[in-house]
Formats: structure tokens, sequence, C-alpha cells
């Protein structure tokens, strides 16, 4: 835990939720070897400062064509990517359609506070309708949230996910994930508490895990995914929607399966 300290002093607002996130991340990486890192634009993007761990900090909305270029570069590499909802549903948003399809070993968490949080507080793609800002006043956000979940389902992710910003539920997920060989979406509730803030979120999610879902089934994920629409927040599922084991990218193509075997090491790459 402590090798993966850098020791640069927090800039997130005292009591943000995406300290939590860092050390659920922390807590499940711990253990692991050969893990790069990429980031994007916004407040998740601190978290690149914050974990010793090589990697890129992306531009704006290309966290995911980032690390399917590490994973061809060195498919042994464990890539873990971070987006905020901004940077994944709004300029990344090609990119995450097509990364469900190509279904490359890399883990992808997003975190999800509703809001553009680092340019103070517009609305994104998963902003509810009435939403009030100072580019939305007098009336307030008019356009249907989008529903990621749902998303992830329709373009064949082979894992997708949800957890709310709490340690012990960030390092399950990620655990989890790494356990999946594929594309593993893992989206985070993770509310502004300068400019989202949570409004009894928490309090009304429960365990997919515990009522007995069959991640198996995907017509029970869509049914799942229908609870939480980001404007009716009567009850949010938390868990994994849906998993199936698939051919990932890298086992299609017979250059990249060579150089698995190889185990590249970046000290014996020339520069």
């Amino acid at each position: 835990m402590k090798k993966l300290d850098t020791g640069e002093k927090s800039t997130w607002c005292p009591g943000c939720p995406n300290s939590l996130i860092l050390e659920g991340v922390k807590q499940a990486l711990a253990k692991r070897t050969n893990v790069a890192i990429v980031s994007g634009i916004g407040c998740h993007a601190k978290i690149f400062d914050y974990l010793n761990l090589p990697g890129l900090n992306s531009i704006h909305g290309r966290v995911l064509p980032t690390c399917l270029g590490l994973k061809i570069g060195n498919p042994n590499l464990n890539v873990v990517g971070f987006s905020g909802d901004g940077d994944a549903y709004q300029e990344g948003i090609s990119h995450l359609v097509h990364a469900a399809r190509y279904n490359s070993d890399f883990k992808y968490l997003v975190h999800n506070n509703q809001v553009f949080a680092l340019t103070v507080g517009q609305p994104t793609a998963t902003t509810e309708i009435g939403f009030k800002d100072k580019t939305t006043m007098p009336f307030g956000s008019k356009i249907v949230p989008l529903n990621p979940i749902k998303l992830m389902l329709a373009c064949g992710a082979s894992f997708v996910a949800r957890v709310f910003a709490d340690i012990k539920q960030v390092r399950w997920i990620l655990n989890e994930a790494f356990k999946h060989k594929g594309f593993a979406f893992v989206e985070i509730i993770q509310p502004c508490i300068t400019f989202h803030p949570d409004t009894g979120y928490k309090e009304k999610t429960y365990s997919l895990e515990k009522t007995g879902h069959n991640k198996r089934d995907l017509k029970a994920a869509f049914r799942k995914a229908d609870e939480f629409d980001y404007n009716t927040v009567k009850k949010i599922p938390l868990g994994i929607f849906y998993q199936e084991k698939r051919e990932t990218f890298e086992e299609k193509y017979p250059q990249l399966v060579k150089l698995k075997k190889k185990e590249i090491s970046w000290r014996n790459i020339k520069r």
C-alpha cells in the first residue's frame, strides 16, 4: 500500500468520495504486479497523481483507446482506465461503444457524479431533468439522461457492474473485474459534494448479489438496469449486472498471442 503512494497532496474537495475510490483502488492493486493506469480529464483524473504506477494521463474522452494501445503494445499489462461521466459518456462515448464490442482485457472505472465538476457543475449525459446550474437557468436541464448500464448491455460488454463510492465496494468490484478476462465496465456512483450532492442515493442502494440476481441472464440485467434511470431514484441496484465468458481482443490476433507469450518487460525496451 505504501509503495502506491506518491506523496502528492490531494486537491480534491475535503470529503470528496473520490478519496474513497482511491483507497479502494489502492487496496485492490496492492498485491498486483505489471499494472498500468490511464486517466482522462476531470476531477477523477487527479487519481493519476496519487497512484505510484506507470501509465498515461490522456486527453478528454480518450482513455479507452489509450488503454487499448497499452494492451496492444504489451498484452501482459494489467491496465486500469479511469474516467468521469463527462469524460466517458460525452467526449468519449464513441470509444465506449466500441470498447464493449472489442472486449479487450482491461478494466474501466467511471466516476459518475452527474456533472462536469472540474468546470464548476455543468450537466453531463447522466444529469437528471430539472437540474439547475448557471448554464441551464432558469428552466433547468431538459435533456433525457443516458442510462450507461443499458448502453453497455446493448453494446455487448462482457462485464457490466455498478458500485457506490465506498472503499469495500470499490475494492471488491475491482478484484472481481480482474478475475474476468475481457473488458470490464464499472460505474461508480460518486455524488459531487459541491455541485451535485448525495440526496439520499446511498440509502436507496441494494446489492444484486444478495437478491440472487443471475448475472448470466441478459434480460434480467436489462430489467435491473431500468430501476435507476437517473430521474427516478427509488432504488439503485449495485453489483454485477451481467458477465459472460467471451474471446478477448488479444486472443483474436496471433501477433498479440505471440507477444503475450514473450512476457515483455518495460526494462527490455530500448529507448
